[in-house]
This record gives C-alpha cells, sequence and structure tokens, in this order.
C-alpha cells in the first residue's frame, strides 16, 4: 500500500476548530470483547516503550502507546490529525498560543478523569526526543479550566503542531497526574496507567506484555479481549509461531520469510509503505583523522550499495529507493534520486582519497534487529574494499548508546518517526541533532530561520536548500523508504494493518478483529 501526501499543517488547523464525530460509534456500542490476539514483536521488550515521556525519534514505541495511552491528536483512518483526547484546537491570530479543549467524559483505565491537569503534567514531565526545543520554545502551559488547556509560546513556531501533536513525539501522550503524584515513577513504570483501548495486565521485560480490553474506550470498544506482545527478535523464530499459531501477527518479516509467508496459503503478507527510511549514518565523519571526513569516501560508499538489490533481498522489491533520509511524502520533503550503484567509480574515489587497498572501517550497527540488512550492506562495502564487523545490540540499549554518542564507526538505521521534513531533520541531521555527531553551521543556521518563517513559501525553500547541502555533501547514505511486511496468521479478520498509511504498526487496536468461530 502506497503513502497518501499528509495535509498541510495549515489545512489541518482550519479542519481542527471543528468537532468531528468520533468514528465507530461509542464503547456502549459493541458486544462483549472475546478471545486473543498474539503478536510476535521484532524486538526485545523494554519497560521505557510503555511511557510517553520517553519516547526516541523512532517509531517502535508507538506500537504499544497506540495500545495503552492515548494522544490529544493522533493518525487514525481516513485522517493524519484526528481529534482524540483533544475534540478541538485553535490556533491563535499571531501564532503565539494554541488552545486545546478536550473531549468530555474520557476516563483513565484507573477510573480517574482525563483533564487539563494532566496535559499539563505529561508536557512538563516529557523528556523523550525533542523535549529540549519542546520545552525552550514553549514559554507556559496554562489550565484554563478542568476541559480546557492553553500552550503560550515565546515566539510563533509553525510546526508547533507537528512537533507536539504528531507521533514525531511522545508529548502530547497523556499520562494521569494523580496516578503519578500517588505511585511514583517506579510505581508507574512497574504498572504503567493510560487511557487507550487496552489495560495494562503483566509484563515479563524483554520477553512478553500482556494487555486487556478496555471496555469503557471512548473511541470504539475492542473486539478482541486480551492482547498479547511477545519479544521475538529472531525472524525465523516468528516465522515458525505463525506458522503453528502460537502467534497471530508476526512483525517486520522480510526477506526468506516474507517470501515464505507469500507462497503459504494459510498466511498472508500485509505490507504498507509509512513514512520511513532507511540509511547509513557516517557516525565519524565529524571525527579528525577519519577517512570518513573525506567527502570522496562517503560518496564511495553510497556508490558501492546496490539499492535495488537489497530491496529485491530485504523487501521483496516492495520498497522506494530514495537519496534523501527525509521521507517523500513528509511535508517540505524535496525529492532526491539516489546515488546510483556504482563500484568501480566507488574504487576510484577511494583511490584518489588515499585509500587504493580500502581501510577497516570497524564497526557496522544496524537497528536491532535486522542483521541481514546490515549484512547486505557490510557485503556491498567490501567489495569496494570498505570492511566492517556486523554489530548486534539490542534496540533499547542501541537506542541509548546512540543519544549518548557512544556508537563508532556506522549505523545503519531506519525511523518511521512522523512530523515533517523539520522534525525528521532536527532529529538526525543539524548540529544539536539527539543522534546526530557533529553538524554544519550553515545547515543549522538555516534550519533555524525556518523554525522562525510562517511564510510557506520562504520556509519550504529553506527546507529544500538543508536536504540539497545534505545531499551535496553526503551526509548519510540513503537506501529506501521501505515497504513494512508483517505476517498474518489465519485466525485473523482484521490486522489494522495499513488502515493508516503513515502508521507501520498494527493500529488502531480497536480495529483488530479475529474470525468467527
Amino acid at each position: 500500500m502506497s503513502s497518501c501526501p499528509r495535509p498541510t499543517l495549515a489545512i489541518a488547523l482550519l479542519l481542527a476548530v471543528v468537532i468531528l464525530s468520533v468514528p465507530g460509534g461509542g464503547a456502549g456500542a459493541q458486544g462483549q470483547a472475546e478471545g486473543q490476539i498474539t503478536i510476535a514483536f521484532d524486538a526485545a521488550i523494554a519497560s521505557s516503550f510503555l511511557d510517553p515521556a520517553e519516547t526516541v525519534g523512532l517509531a517502535t514505541p508507538f506500537a504499544f502507546l497506540y495500545a495503552l495511552h492515548d494522544a490529544l491528536i493522533k493518525p487514525l483512518p481516513g485522517n493524519d490529525m484526528a481529534p482524540c483526547l483533544a475534540e478541538s484546537w485553535r490556533e491563535s491570530p499571531d501564532g503565539l498560543t494554541y488552545e486545546f479543549k478536550l473531549r468530555q467524559g474520557v476516563r483513565f483505565h484507573n477510573g480517574d478523569p482525563v483533564g487539563a491537569d494532566d496535559v499539563r503534567f505529561s508536557f512538563l514531565r516529557y523528556r523523550g526526543v525533542s523535549a529540549k526545543l519542546l520545552h525552550e520554545r514553549v514559554k507556559q502551559v496554562d489550565v484554563v479550566d478542568a476541559q480546557t488547556v492553553r500552550f503560550v509560546l515565546h515566539r510563533p513556531w509553525p510546526d508547533f503542531l507537528q512537533y507536539y501533536a504528531t507521533p514525531a513525539t511522545g508529548a502530547a501522550w497523556i499520562v494521569p497526574k494523580k496516578y503519578i503524584d500517588k505511585v511514583g515513577e517506579d510505581g508507574f513504570a512497574r504498572q504503567p496507567v493510560g487511557a487507550g483501548p487496552y489495560k495494562f495486565v503483566r509484563m515479563t521485560p524483554g520477553i512478553e506484555l500482556v494487555l486487556e480490553a478496555n471496555e469503557q474506550y471512548w473511541r470504539k470498544k475492542p473486539s478482541i479481549k486480551r492482547v498479547v506482545f511477545k519479544g521475538v527478535p529472531d525472524r525465523s523464530t516468528r516465522l515458525a509461531m505463525l506458522k503453528t499459531g502460537e502467534a497471530d501477527i508476526g512483525y517486520l518479516m522480510v526477506g526468506v520469510e516474507a517470501a515464505t509467508i507469500k507462497a503459504d496459503p494459510k498466511l498472508r503478507l500485509a505490507s504498507v509503505i509509512p513514512s520511513a527510511t532507511w540509511w547509513m549514518e557516517f557516525l565519524e565523519q565529524w571525527k579528525p583523522g577519519s577517512p570518513w571526513q573525506d567527502r570522496r569516501v562517503r560518496l564511495a560508499a553510497n556508490l558501492a550499495l546496490d539499492k535495488s538489490g537489497i530491496n529485491d533481498a530485504e523487501r521483496l522489491g516492495y520498497s522506494r529507493l530514495t537519496g534523501s533520509i527525509v521521507p517523500s511524502v513528509m511535508e517540505f520533503a524535496l525529492k532526491i534520486e539516489p546515488y546510483p550503484y556504482d563500484p568501480a567509480h566507488a574504487k576510484r574515489l577511494l583511490a584518489e582519497a588515499g585509500y587504493p587497498n580500502g581501510f577497516d572501517a570497524g564497526d557496522l550497527t544496524p537497528l536491532p534487529p535486522f542483521t541481514t540488512m546490515g549484512e547486505a550492506i557490510g557485503n556491498f562495502l567490501a567489495t569496494v574494499g570498505i570492511r566492517t564487523r556486523v554489530r548486534s545490540m539490542e534496540r533499547a540499549t542501541f537506542l541509548e548508546a546512540w543519544r549518548a554518542k557512544k556508537l563508532t564507526g556506522l549505523v545503519a538505521n531506519a525511523s518511521a518517526a512522523q512530523g515533517n521534513a523539520a522534525s525528521r531533520l532536527e532529529a538526525f541531521a543539524v548540529g544539536t541533532s539527539p543522534y546526530a555527531y557533529g553538524g554544519y553551521p550553515d545547515i543549522d543556521d538555516l534550519f533555524q530561520q525556518q523554525a522562525r518563517e510562517r511564510d510557506r513559501k520562504r520556509r519550504e525553500a529553506a527546507l529544500h536548500q538543508i536536504q540539497r547541502l545534505i545531499h551535496e555533501r553526503v551526509m548519510h547514505a540513503p537506501i529506501f523508504e521501505p515497504a513494512t511486511l508483517h505476517g498474518v496468521g489465519p485466525r485473523v479478520e482484521e490486522a489494522a494493518i495499513g488502515l493508516n498509511s503513515l502508521l507501520y504498526i498494527a493500529a488502531p487496536y480497536e480495529e483488530m478483529r479475529l474470525k468467527k468461530p
């Protein structure tokens, strides 16, 4: 399934002042939730994935946040910025204030009402990706009344909603203030409480998470009583679980396993291309004396990668090749053609840079658990003399090490985090990015200029120029916008995959259905 272009922020704001009808009817309109669905997740399940305040600049946590929690606004079927806990919102004409009106009658799983105090508390508590930027730009958060909260900015910021109210961050996913005040941070980590379609039952960190239907969920009562996530980093094990019926959905089934599912008449392969990209990071391009400081070496690495071949092997050819880390469906994205596959030219460039016999590039760490992706990249680099060692890590450890600037060598990464071109660049490409190990002053200046610019055309021009400079300087090695492939078992009638093409996950969970016996 192909992604659709997002509506512009201006259109979204105009629509936002209208209170939209609740899709699917009220919580009391359906029968009793029944049965269990088991999801074999593609990584170990970290406790931090269940806390919106810890959201990283990747889409992984949203696989769990969509089940356990709810946001003021989030992508839903047919609407990329659907009113959820906020039934409406408005921006002031001067761009300095944003006011959210909360939906009446919504409660957290422990019975506490969702109110403006919780929204303010959740924002101030937020410490995930782009937290520093959000807290610097927001002057104050005012509780107008129990159901109304107002954000006041220091100066106009056209991207406030893109950072705050989309899954670019977890800042607008609301947690219960009274409950956390009572049990503390450790208590919340042990027994998280949210306002989503499923309630926390128990968790074995890394291995299993069990959730149970919230039959009072405001949007639509789930039809499935219990959702069980199992952390299964090994693809072949996920496939085996699908075949035996131990799992009903196997996440991120690529390569041989995806082909096996496609050929099995009892299983089906679900595909969606979300707002995501895979690329290679040159962590040491900023390190004095590193070969990666030389643009010719970085360009050689780009030319060494057979992106079409990787697409065929990993994603059965479904992905879109790209020359940018910004997904083409994002607002302000500049379409950039990928560098061609040209290993002969790559070898010439390495020789010109002083490496006629190549060099040892150290670790190549792929986003866990995509080891075969890292191996494919490493094999192509080796053909031109760039020698690497593929390193395997657990996903939460990998993300923590990257943000702490403890990784070395190369990283093969994917991000399906949402937002627009500015939010993607802020996370990975400017000097202050949580995942960047350095930057260029002119790019950083352009980024700051566009962040203050309210004229759409001038903003677009600045963001396009940043993307051109990133490409010309070969700051990354983009590969493709990945087709996300999931395996679905015979018991599942509706897997909720691709209901909104921005999401790579099965969501919203309340739309999932099992076949009737």
